[in-house]
């Protein structure tokens, strides 16, 4: 499959974005063909490349980093400079899109705001990532994921009021956002063929868990209901011999006396025969459930429980979900040759196009790998070019 064949070549993309919502969002964007040049602080560039510690070129090219940045080119530029400026205002007369994740406010600051772009290319789409939204009582506080976890009302729920709050372990908010980035991107690109004229695209960790729980909201402003999927009273993990089961009891006429078959033992349905009771008494049905799962394997349950039609998994770690040959067939693994990490596997996209197979085009960059290359092809200024070296 040739970069020709992809749906957004010939799209331009200046990416400022780092660590992980923005990132995220234009590789996914290099992935399907757009060429994305990042802009990148020189001597540091993306937060991501210190992830580590004590920068050397290896820890500067780390995992992380390469996880978030094929199919970019870096160019190292100074842009509290003027030289750096007009660099940059020369790439944007040239490009697309423009994408940062600054705090809101920041890219008004650097002379790279939606209105002063436009001035300098009518047909500009300035997409931001930010914490809570450009404006409002949160606009200039600091934007993480952990943070919208909380404030959204996603950290407050948890399967049992006896567990304690918890930060969900993976980065929920930000790739959530990312992709909500590049929702609004290519609907804006969309826009621009009927228009021809700018737009800008914002998007926040905090919006995007908001519309998360669109279902959870709907029943807490018409009746004032906690719905809770994770507390329904015949879901639930349980421990096995040799590792443990989720089991989902719902989307059947009676879940109960499904679930009781599968484990043997009598039917509990005529004691507890609407979800009322059911929640009423969930602690004595998921602690009957648990002794009786706890006596043999994984396998044999859900053996068991998949009989029945029952809505069941193994509970398994990152490390066996990579090695299942479903996540190959799915093609969710790339495999690159890297100077730093020698054969390296990445995660591949989970948006699959039968005409536009995503490869790999461009490599993580090293820190200002193509300033050169960008300067000679877009003709840069020389005060420009100096800038960025």
């Amino acid at each position: 499959m040739t970069q020709a064949t992809l749906p957004l070549d010939g799209i331009r993309v200046i990416d400022f974005t780092q660590v992980m919502l923005g990132p995220c969002a234009t590789q996914m964007l290099g992935d399907f063909g757009a060429d994305v040049i990042k802009i990148e602080r020189p001597g540091a560039g993306d937060l991501s490349r210190n992830f580590f510690g004590e920068p050397d070129e290896k820890a500067m090219n780390n995992v992380v980093f390469a996880s978030l940045n094929r199919n970019k080119r870096s160019v190292t530029i100074d842009t509290k400079s003027e030289a750096g400026k007009q660099m940059v205002y020369d790439l944007v007369r040239q490009a697309d899109v423009v994408v940062d994740n600054f705090r809101a406010g920041v890219m008004d600051r650097l002379g790279f705001g939606f209105e002063q772009l436009k001035a300098i290319n009518p047909r500009i789409i300035c997409a931001s990532g930010t914490g809570f939204g450009a404006v409002g009582p949160y606009a200039h506080k600091g934007g993480q994921d952990v943070l919208a976890q909380a404030m959204s009302g996603v950290m407050e729920k948890t399967q049992d009021p006896s567990i304690p709050k918890s930060i969900y372990p993976t980065t929920l908010c930000d790739y959530t956002a990312g992709m909500h980035l590049v929702q609004g991107i290519l609907a804006a690109l969309l826009a621009r063929e009927k228009t021809g004229e700018a737009q800008r695209v914002e998007v926040s960790l905090y919006d995007s868990m908001i519309a998360m729980q669109m279902q959870e909201a709907a029943q807490w402003n018409a009746h004032r209901e906690v719905l809770n999927w994770a507390a329904m009273p015949l879901t639930g993990v349980f421990d096995t011999t040799d590792g443990a089961v989720v089991i989902v009891g719902a989307f059947k006429a009676n879940p109960l006396q499904d679930i009781c078959a599968a484990l043997e033992i009598g039917d509990l349905s005529p004691d507890y025969p609407t979800l009322a009771s059911q929640r009423a008494n969930k602690p004595f049905l998921q602690d009957t459930f648990r002794k009786v799962i706890a006596t043999n394997t994984t396998a044999h349950w859900l053996e068991r429980l998949e009989a029945q039609d029952l809505l069941c998994a193994p509970v398994r770690a990152l490390g066996e979900a990579l090695d299942d040959p479903q996540t190959a067939i799915n093609q969710m693994l790339l495999e690159v040759d890297h100077p730093f990490h020698g054969t390296l596997q990445l995660v591949g996209s989970p948006v699959h196009l039968n005409r536009a197979s995503v490869t790999l085009r461009h490599l993580p960059p090293k820190l200002g790998e193509h300033t050169e290359e960008v300067v000679a092809e877009f003709g840069l200024t020389p005060g420009g070019r100096r800038a960025a070296e």
